[in-house]
């Protein structure tokens, strides 16, 4: 930011667990003001409104209005974005979005709102945090300098033990938008990002928690070059604590291994080379929720100032967006 240039006025609309974490980083980041709060909860808004003083606190998106805000943090479940985001835009409540992903529950909605971005000349961005990861970002390193020669296949895998015990025949995991796109979604996007566009071949959904519950399911790809990809996507495995997800790319000269905390690069004849998170300068300006949070909103709104498009715009992440679409008409 520039001496003489304003702080960019910040709405946030969803309080959960996301929401407080992403309203908290960005009231540390000196560019930034966090001016308006919104959640349908009463004691939600009254534990904000004791920690944002300066704020508006509301539960409703319509008083963002006359506010002038520079941008708006979508995080409410994912089953709602689409018809919120699409109120930001017509009422004008700000011009500048990030929305924690995926974009909406439906390939269609989601290129809707990627359209009136790109008319309105909006900065946007899904919340693919992944992407700031110190290991993933080591990994496609690695495989853009064809570390492991030509890559000839990949395994990928999400869990996590979210609903590992939890009862049948309950629908507490319809809330989240199902495991493919909370969870699933995550693994997908670095696939994409690695590898770039994907068809899905199969596909094989287990409805562990009610009879139209996405819960654990399994599917393969392939690559425009025809590269083969295989996924296994799961919230109720047990002795996962905290998500994992992970990426095995076989190669002609070799393996890549990645996950939240490792890479592991295995050569032909050579013992395996290995990089540690805690080893890769993985430090950020304030740690909440993890250093990717962090840095995936410095970039965003560094993006809003430099007027640049973020690479995980409405527009490119639709890639994502369509891959699960393909998931979900297969398991049909």
């Amino acid at each position: 930011m520039t001496p003489n240039q304003s702080p960019l006025k910040i709405g946030v609309v969803g309080l959960g667990k996301m929401g407080i974490m992403h309203a908290c980083l960005l009231n540390t980041m000196p560019n930034v003001e966090v001016q308006a709060l919104c959640d349908k909860s009463r004691l939600i808004r009254t534990i904000a409104k004791r920690s944002f003083k300066d704020a508006t606190v509301t539960d409703s998106l319509d008083k963002f209005a006359d506010l002038n805000l520079d941008a708006i943090y979508m995080l409410t479940p994912i089953p709602i974005h689409y018809p919120l985001i699409k109120q930001i835009y017509t009422k004008k409540l700000a011009k500048h979005i990030f929305v924690e992903k995926t974009l909406t529950s439906n390939y269609n909605q989601s290129a809707e709102l990627s359209t009136i971005a790109q008319t309105q000349d909006s900065i946007t961005m899904v919340g693919y945090m992944k992407r700031f990861s110190t290991t993933f970002n080591q990994a496609k390193q690695l495989l853009e300098e064809q570390a492991i020669g030509k890559p000839e296949s990949f395994k990928a895998y999400a869990f996590s033990s979210d609903f590992a015990n939890t009862p049948k025949s309950t629908p507490a995991s319809n809330a989240r938008g199902g495991v493919i796109e909370d969870l699933g979604s995550h693994i997908a996007d670095l696939a994409v990002w690695f590898f770039g566009d994907l068809t899905v071949t199969d596909t094989k959904i287990n409805s562990q928690l009610s009879p139209t519950s996405e819960d654990d399911l399994s599917f393969n790809v392939t690559t425009k070059q025809g590269l083969p990809g295989h996924f296994d996507v799961s919230w109720c495995k047990q002795n996962y604590r905290m998500p994992e997800f992970n990426l095995s790319i076989q190669g002609t000269t070799g393996n890549l291994d990645v996950n939240d905390d490792e890479v592991k690069l295995t050569l032909k004849n050579s013992p395996p080379k290995h990089w540690y998170r805690h080893d890769m300068n993985d430090n950020v300006g304030f740690l909440l929720g993890g250093p990717e949070y962090y840095r995936e909103n410095q970039y965003f709104i560094q993006s809003i100032l430099s007027k640049t498009p973020p690479e995980s715009n409405f527009k490119n992440t639709l890639s994502v967006d369509y891959l699960l679409e393909q998931v979900r008409r297969q398991s049909k």
